[in-house]
């Protein structure tokens, strides 16, 4: 082992913005708070959990074809779809994709369309 994890870092077209949507799903703090080209969400610990940096030319993935490919995403582990769903839509998110295909995970995507997934725990 060389070291530990520091953060993982998601371009974005505005940090302040797309950070502050996570921060409605998983709670913490952002900093900087105001308009800046880095911006990271930390957990109320202060472990520092997300990065978001900004990206003029940000070109939102297109899932599940691939066209633009998703080089990331994130899985957000819940006890219940019903609960953690409305938060996700009241925070400017949308459910892409609730097949039963996979009843384990439900896809949204972010308010600039980033996928993300709620798994069930």
């Amino acid at each position: 082992m060389i070291g530990t994890l520091n953060t993982t870092a998601l371009d974005c077209p505005s940090p302040v913005e797309n950070a502050k949507f996570y921060q409605a799903l998983l709670g913490g703090y952002v900093s900087p708070e105001e308009e800046a080209d880095w911006v990271n969400l930390f957990e109320p610990s202060g472990r520092k959990i997300l990065s978001f940096q900004r990206a003029e030319n940000y070109i939102a993935p297109t899932w599940p074809d691939n066209t633009v490919p998703l080089q990331v995403h994130i899985d957000i582990r819940v006890e219940s779809y019903d609960d953690a769903e409305p938060a996700v839509l009241a925070a400017g998110g949308e459910l892409i994709d609730d097949s039963s295909a996979h009843p384990d995970f439900r896809v949204y995507s972010d308010p600039i369309g980033r996928p993300f997934c709620l798994v069930l725990e």
